[in-house]
C-alpha cells in the first residue's frame, strides 16, 4: 500500500510538500484523477483523488478520511539517552515506530557520551518509519533535556502502579539497590490495568545513583529488561516491544 504524508490538509483539500509530490509524479507515476493515501502524522487516513499533478506541489481532494487508522491500544512515551553513534539511535527509532509508540523525548543524563542531538532527521526517520509500517500517526520527538529536568516535569511523584489513570512511569537501570530492588518489565505491566506508560532508558554509561534516586522519588518504579546486559538502543527497542505484546 502506497502511503504519502501531508500536514496541510484543510478544507477538504490535500497539498503534499516538495519531496512527497515528486516521488508521486515521477517516481510513481500518478496523474490527475488517480486515487491515493495520504496520512496526517496525526492518526487519521485520508483517501484523496488527485486533482493537480505538478511534481512540485501535487494538490488532491479528499474523498474520505478514517481516524485512528493503525492506531495500538496504549499510549508509550520513551525517555532515551542519544547512544555515542547516532546511526544506532535513529536505527532504535525507526525499528521503535514500526512496533508503535507515542512520544520520544532524548534526554541527557550525567554519563552520556553524546549531548547534541539533530531532532529533525529522526523526525523523517519517524515518518517513514510510519508509512512503513502502515500507521497514520508518526511519534512526536522533544528537543533534548537533561534527565533531571525530564524527572522534575513528571511529577507530582505518585503511585502510578496502583493509580490506573495515572502513567505507569518506568526506569531500567542496571545497579543493584537493596532498599528498592528491581522488578522485570513485564512483571510490572502485567500489575497494571491502565493504557499510558513512560519509560526511561539510560546512556551507555547507564543512569548516575543521583537520577536514579530522583526518578524514584518522582514515582518512577525501577525495572529490569532480563539478564542480559543490552546497549542502550537495544533496551529501549526491548522495552518497546514488552509493551507492544502486553497490550496487543
Amino acid at each position: 500500500m502506497e502511503l504519502f504524508y501531508s500536514q496541510d490538509i484543510e478544507g477538504g483539500i490535500c497539498r503534499l510538500d516538495h519531496d512527497e509530490s515528486g516521488h508521486c509524479i515521477k517516481v510513481l507515476r500518478h496523474r490527475a484523477g488517480d486515487e491515493i493515501s495520504v496520512i496526517d502524522g496525526r492518526g487519521t487516513l485520508y483517501r484523496c483523488r488527485i486533482t493537480s499533478d505538478s511534481h512540485k506541489g501535487v494538490e488532491a481532494v479528499v474523498v474520505d478520511s478514517t481516524a485512528d487508522w493503525g492506531s495500538h491500544p496504549y499510549r508509550l512515551h520513551l525517555a532515551v539517552c542519544p547512544t555515542k553513534n547516532n546511526d544506532r539511535f535513529e536505527w532504535f527509532a525507526e525499528k521503535a515506530c514500526e512496533m508503535g509508540f507515542d512520544e520520544l523525548s532524548p534526554v541527557i543524563g550525567d554519563h552520556s557520551e553524546r549531548r547534541v542531538l539533530k531532532t529533525a532527521r529522526v523526525e523523517k526517520i519517524l515518518v517513514s518509519a510510519a508509512k512503513q509500517s502502515l500507521k497514520a500517526a508518526v511519534p512526536v520527538v522533544n528537543e533534548p533535556v537533561s534527565v533531571k529536568e525530564f524527572i522534575a516535569s513528571e511529577h507530582p511523584a505518585i503511585s502510578s502502579e496502583t493509580d490506573h489513570s495515572a502513567p505507569l512511569k518506568l526506569i531500567a537501570y542496571c545497579f543493584d539497590d537493596e532498599r528498592v530492588p528491581r522488578r522485570s518489565i513485564k512483571e510490572v505491566l502485567n500489575g497494571f490495568e491502565g493504557t499510558d506508560v513512560i519509560v526511561m532508558i539510560g546512556p551507555e554509561g547507564d543512569f548516575s545513583r543521583e537520577e536514579a534516586e530522583l526518578a524514584l522519588q518522582a514515582g518512577f518504579i525501577p525495572v529490569h529488561l532480563g539478564a542480559s546486559r543490552l546497549r542502550t538502543e537495544t533496551a529501549a527497542l526491548a522495552a518497546t516491544a514488552a509493551t507492544y505484546f502486553h497490550y496487543m
